[in-house]
């Protein structure tokens, strides 16, 4: 069985299109900056939490779409809040791991 051949007539809609496929777009919401922190007591003896489920969530989806253990994720999060001009921190990954 031949292998089918496409003949490429823009190289440069191509080439865009390769390069774009590599790239990644992040939108926050506001919403979900301000539910950032969690504000309640989670019940039970201990240290408060400082991360609510949904920060937490956000962050074990962006490890399953970039398949990164928790330790790049922390930096890879940190990094885009530093490109986004953001003053935010993300967690460490430890605090993730015991969530």
């Amino acid at each position: 069985m031949e292998k089918a051949k496409h003949k490429i007539s823009n190289w440069k809609q191509y080439n865009q299109a390769l390069v774009n496929w590599g790239s990644m777009i992040f939108w926050i919401d506001v919403a979900t900056i301000k539910a950032r922190y969690c504000l309640k007591h989670h019940g039970h003896r201990g240290r408060w939490v400082i991360f609510s489920d949904t920060a937490i969530e956000t962050a074990l989806m962006v490890k399953g779409i970039c398949k990164l253990p928790l330790s790049r994720l922390e930096g890879f999060l940190n990094s885009v809040f530093t490109v986004m001009n953001f003053s935010l921190k993300f967690s460490t990954y430890t605090c993730i791991s015991n969530r």
